[in-house]
C-alpha cells in the first residue's frame, strides 16, 4: 500500500526544480541528486525519442553515477538547456572527476511542445540553469516545467486533447531503513490516460466533449496518417524519472527503469506508439539500504502509473486546451 507521508517530497537527498513559459507554453524540469549523483539507467521505448546522453546509462558504459536528469520542453531545440545544468553543476563542482576537472553527466531527455505555444522560443542554458536554481525537496505539479505544453490524447489533434503536465507519486519502500522511491512523470502522451479503474481519466473528445476511446476509434476505422501532421499529433512523449534513496546497482536501475514501463502501459492506452518517444529514467543514491531489483521494479511500476494519473488531475488549463478541472470532476 502506499503509504499517506511523507506526500509529494523527494527521497532524502533528491531535488526537483522547473522553469516555465506559460506564453510561449514550454519549460523543462530538473532532477537533481546527491552532490556525489546517483547510480542511473534509462529505459526507452516508442518511435520518437528525443535524448542526450542516454548510451552513458548502459550498464555496459564506465559511468557509474549521473549528476542530474533534464526533462525539458521544446523538442530537441530543448536539449540545450543541459548545457545550463552542466554550468550550474561545474559551478558547484559536481561531476565526473578527470585530470582536466569535473565534468557533470547529465542525462536529458524531450517532449514536443512546439505547436502549442511559440515555436521560436524553448529552453536553453539560462533556462536549464533557472531550473536548478529552483530546486527543491517539494516540487512544483502541474501544469509546470517540461509539462507546462503538454496534454493527452490527440486522436483528433491538439484540439480535442485534455491538457495535463507533471504529476508525482511516492512510498515508502518495504525494508532498507525507512527509504523511499518516487515518481516524477511528464505526460505528453498521444494517447488516453486510463484511470484505476480501467475508464479513460482524460483522453481525445468527441463532438459531445466525452471521451471517445483512442483504441476504441483505431480499431473501428480506419486513421489517415497524413491528417496526423495536419493536426498536431505528431511529436508525443510521456517522461518519468524515478528516484530512491535506497540502494540499487546499474544493472538493478536498469531492471526498474524497464520494469516501470509496465506502469505506463496501465496508465497509457495506446502507449510507445510510432509517435511517441517515451523515456524512464531511474537513480538511486544508496543513501540506505539496498533493496532488490525485482521489489524496487514492482513498485516502481506502480508509482509510475500513479504519477502519469496525477499529472492529468493538477492541470490547468492552457492554449485553448482544457484540463480535467474546467471539464469537470472525474
Amino acid at each position: 500500500m502506499t503509504e499517506e507521508a511523507p506526500k509529494e517530497e523527494l527521497p532524502d537527498g533528491f531535488t526537483a526544480g522547473h522553469w516555465t513559459d506559460r506564453e510561449a507554453a514550454t519549460g523543462c524540469t530538473v532532477v537533481l541528486p546527491p552532490p556525489d549523483g546517483a547510480v542511473a539507467a534509462a529505459d526507452v521505448r516508442g518511435g520518437g525519442p528525443g535524448t542526450r546522453e542516454i548510451e552513458l546509462l548502459n550498464p555496459l558504459a564506465n559511468a557509474q553515477a549521473v549528476h542530474a536528469v533534464l526533462l525539458t520542453g521544446g523538442s530537441a531545440f530543448g536539449l540545450a538547456a543541459a548545457d545550463g545544468v552542466m554550468r550550474w553543476l561545474e559551478e558547484r563542482e559536481r561531476g565526473y572527476a578527470t585530470p582536466g576537472g569535473v565534468v557533470p553527466l547529465v542525462p536529458a531527455a524531450v517532449v514536443y511542445d512546439l505547436v502549442i505555444g511559440d515555436p521560436d522560443r524553448r529552453p536553453g542554458p539560462d533556462e536549464g540553469y533557472a531550473a536548478c536554481e529552483a530546486a527543491r525537496p517539494e516540487p512544483d505539479l502541474g501544469s509546470v516545467g517540461a509539462g507546462t505544453g503538454a496534454a493527452v490524447g490527440k486522436l483528433f489533434g491538439r484540439p480535442a486533447a485534455v491538457k495535463s503536465g507533471v504529476g508525482f507519486a511516492v512510498q515508502h519502500v518495504p525494508g532498507p531503513d525507512g527509504a523511499r522511491m518516487a515518481a516524477l512523470a511528464v505526460v505528453n502522451a498521444f494517447g488516453d490516460v486510463i484511470g484505476a479503474d480501467g475508464r479513460v481519466l482524460a483522453g481525445t473528445r468527441g463532438s459531445d466533449g466525452g471521451f471517445v476511446g483512442t483504441t476504441a476509434v483505431m480499431r473501428k476505422r480506419p486513421i489517415e496518417l497524413p491528417s496526423f501532421k495536419r493536426e498536431g499529433v505528431v511529436g508525443n512523449t510521456t517522461l518519468v524519472c524515478l528516484t530512491t534513496d535506497a540502494a540499487l546497482d546499474k544493472p538493478g536501475c536498469g531492471i526498474v527503469s524497464k520494469m516501470a514501463q509496465a506502469g505506463m502501459a496501465r496508465a497509457v492506452d495506446p502507449v510507445h506508439s510510432a509517435v511517441d518517444g517515451d523515456v524512464v529514467f531511474c537513480m538511486a543514491s544508496g543513501a540506505r539500504g539496498e533493496i532488490q531489483p525485482l521489489v524496487a521494479g514492482v513498485i516502481a511500476a506502480a508509482l509510475t502509473a500513479e504519477a502519469i494519473r496525477d499529472a492529468c488531475r493538477r492541470a490547468t488549463g492552457l492554449a485553448g486546451i482544457p484540463a480535467l478541472a474546467e471539464l469537470g470532476a472525474r
